[in-house]
């Protein structure tokens, strides 16, 4: 008997990423969306396109056998809940709330049989995400399905490396199913989050430490997207990839990077040589021009990204752990500040708490560092190194 997997959310990750390891995994594929012209598309063909490119390397394949359902239609979606093997979440974390109801119902009716467990993959960018989606659903079950909910359904935390681009209207108007993306392709997963036993998936990695996994997701992968960005926007690049080939960005991103494995490998205790060869590997990525991804795509929403706990901050308090003021992450910190496109609401609210609160409150209040510290200070320099010329390299 073929087995089953429901996926909620058919874009970039669920149909770029897990549609494609579930597939190969010998699963048959549901999709759960609110793209009408898509659930229709992948009903009529069965299968989809899928694109790997890294530059002139370009592999075609086609993902199937899947089927689609319609968000809105519950009952669908909790017979497909019911009968899954294996399940996953990529619906943007602002919309789990959503998709709760149709996950309870389906789980409640596993819970009336005694169904076996079913573990659900959340590939949303949320901390705690895994956590956050049980409660959601959680709420919407009567308290006679939670004892089940607890016993034989994982909500299991990833963090997502494979770099998948949106397609492009033109894209979209040719097959709006094609999806093309990075050959990258690596899944690790916490494995505190099953119940039962763990499930062979293509490229799934169950991994005890998953912390280490998602510092080095946060503070080398999301951590060098930031420097690539910040940097290059102040060069006037458009693509990370031609930031990548100026050498003013690409030293930044190296030491800030290295900066970041030191602070990692101070947190964590694991080997330094691991991280380093990540780092390598990511490198090479970031040039892959077919991707295409933007400046803008990669600074856009500075206040998030510049978050206490999130990509560059984070990354600077732990490289603290070093003994050492991060320098080069500070730069990057001072980069994001200047970051000020028209198109992003965000960076321009930013650009007017400067003029009005000034630089230690903004400081202070976006990224949680004191102004008196070292690493405030370190930040304030460059800050005022690119207020008078934006391509100012970082000394040392």
């Amino acid at each position: 008997m073929t087995r089953q997997a429901v996926i909620f959310g058919a874009g970039n990750i669920g149909r770029g990423f897990i549609g494609q390891l579930f597939s190969e995994s010998d699963y048959r594929v549901t999709f759960v969306d609110v793209d009408k012209d898509l659930v229709a598309a992948l009903n009529r063909d069965g299968s989809y396109h899928l694109q790997t490119v890294f530059n002139e390397d370009v592999r075609d394949l086609r993902i199937g056998p899947v089927q689609a359902i319609h968000g809105s239609d519950l009952e669908a979606v909790a017979a497909a809940v019911a009968n899954a093997d294996i399940g996953a979440t990529a619906v943007g974390a602002g919309a789990l709330k959503f998709i709760a109801p149709g996950l309870a119902r389906g789980i409640a009716r596993r819970a009336a049989q005694a169904a076996p467990p079913l573990n659900i993959i959340i590939c949303e960018n949320l901390k705690g995400a895994a956590q956050t989606t049980r409660d959601l659903v959680k709420a919407q079950l009567d308290a006679a399905s939670h004892g089940y909910l607890e016993k034989a359904v994982g909500f299991v935390d990833t963090v997502i490396g494979r770099m998948v681009p949106m397609p492009t209207p033109e894209m979209r108007a040719k097959d709006v199913s094609f999806i093309r993306v990075e050959p990258y392709k690596e899944l690790p997963v916490d494995r505190q989050g099953f119940r039962g036993e763990i499930p062979a998936i293509t490229a799934m990695t169950a991994e005890s430490n998953f912390a280490l996994f998602t510092a080095r997701k946060l503070y080398i992968h999301n951590c060098g997207h930031a420097l690539l960005a910040y940097t290059g926007y102040l060069h006037g690049h458009e693509y990370g990839y031609e930031a990548l080939a100026n050498p003013a960005v690409h030293r930044l991103l190296d030491r800030g990077l290295a900066e970041s494995v030191g602070g990692i490998v101070a947190a964590y205790g694991c080997p330094r040589q691991w991280l380093e060869d990540h780092v390598s590997d990511l490198l090479k990525r970031f040039a892959n021009r077919v991707l295409a991804d933007t400046i803008f795509r990669l600074g856009r929403d500075p206040v998030r990204k510049l978050h206490p706990a999130d990509r560059l901050v984070g990354a600077a308090n732990l490289a603290l752990k070093t003994g050492a003021v991060p320098t080069h992450l500070a730069w990057g910190i001072a980069a994001a500040l200047r970051f000020d496109p028209a198109e992003d609401p965000v960076a321009v609210g930013v650009q007017k708490q400067l003029r009005d609160q000034g630089f230690d409150a903004t400081l202070r209040q976006i990224t949680g560092i004191d102004p008196a510290s070292d690493l405030g200070k370190a930040v304030a320099n460059a800050f005022t190194a690119l207020g008078n010329d934006p391509r100012t390299e970082c000394p040392g």
